[in-house]
Order: C-alpha cells, then structure tokens, then sequence
C-alpha cells in the first residue's frame, strides 16, 4: 500500500467541512474510527469518480446503496466494481423482493442525499449489509456525507461502526 492510499491520523478540520460532513465525522470519531477524512473540488457522487480523484481502484470504493425491503431501508456497502444483485441480497435475508429507493427514501432513512450517503451519521439506526469483496483492500474509501467528502477505513472497522453484517450481494467476479 502505498503512502497516498494509507489512512492518516491527521485530520481535516472538521469545522470547514460542510455540516452533513461534520455529523459524519462525528459519528465516525463517537465510534472510534480515525481514518483520513478528505474534501474534493470536483465530485465523487459516483465509485468511478472517487478512485479517479483518490487514484485507487474502484474496488476500494464503499459504495453506500440504499434499498427497501418491506417498509425497511436497508444499506447496502458495496465495492464500487460490481453492481448489488437483490435477488441474492433477497435470498440471503430470506425477504420477500428488495428495490432501490427512491431519493426521497434514501433523504428519510439516512438524512443524506444520493451521491453522498455515508455509512454512518444517519437520523437512526439503518440495517446494514457490508459487501464481503470489500476484504480484498487493505484500505476502503467511503462516503463522508457529500458529494465531495470521502474517508479512509478498513473492512473490519467499517464492520464496527456500521454494525453491518458482513454478506456476498453480487455474483459477478472482481
């Protein structure tokens, strides 16, 4: 791994992010996660658009994708190199049919707009699933709340501080 992909102990004035950053980081640091958090000029609404900026591969990329299950949100971490198969994501969970919700589901459930939803910092709990390709990268980068803002993590701490379960949701190959 190289220096540029390493998450650092230094830290972004939390102060100068935009607030829905700051709750990120907020709820980050309550739950004991130190990765780097980092502000861009340009977007990472999407997992391409991150790696570009970060220089890392998509894989890396922790993707936050919310569905519905039900009356349920569910979150969905996955890598940014595939796409989340809700027929296997249904199968696993033994629920009946999972579909993407809609923006203003994704704003309810998570208090966070498509583009830049974070695993944590939401109004209230949301269950999590947290994509099991993601082991491959000794370092993850996943949304801090916006558009632009992004954080260093592990797959282990992402875990944690979801309180995810750890799942396969897709069967495509990385």
């Amino acid at each position: 791994m190289t220096d540029a992909h390493r998450p650092s102990s230094e830290h972004l004035d939390a102060a100068a992010l935009p607030p829905r950053a700051r709750t990120v980081v907020a709820a980050l640091r309550a739950a004991g996660a130190e990765g780097e958090v980092r502000e861009f000029d340009e977007s990472t609404h999407t997992a391409a658009q991150a790696a570009a900026a970060l220089g890392c591969e998509v894989g890396a990329i922790a993707s936050s994708l919310v569905f519905r299950t039900g009356d349920e949100a569910l979150l969905v971490l996955t890598s940014g190199a595939h796409r989340v198969d809700t027929d296997l994501v249904a199968s696993t969970l033994g629920r009946g049919p999972i579909m993407r919700a809609n923006a203003d589901q994704v704003k309810r459930a998570t208090g966070q707009v498509i583009g830049g939803v974070a695993p944590v910092g939401h109004p209230s709990p949301v269950r999590t699933l947290v994509d099991t390709a993601l082991q491959a990268h000794d370092v993850l980068w996943a949304s801090a709340g916006t558009a632009n803002t992004v954080f260093a993590t592990t797959f282990d701490e992402l875990v944690r501080v979801t309180g995810g379960t750890p799942v396969r949701v897709a069967t495509d190959e990385l």
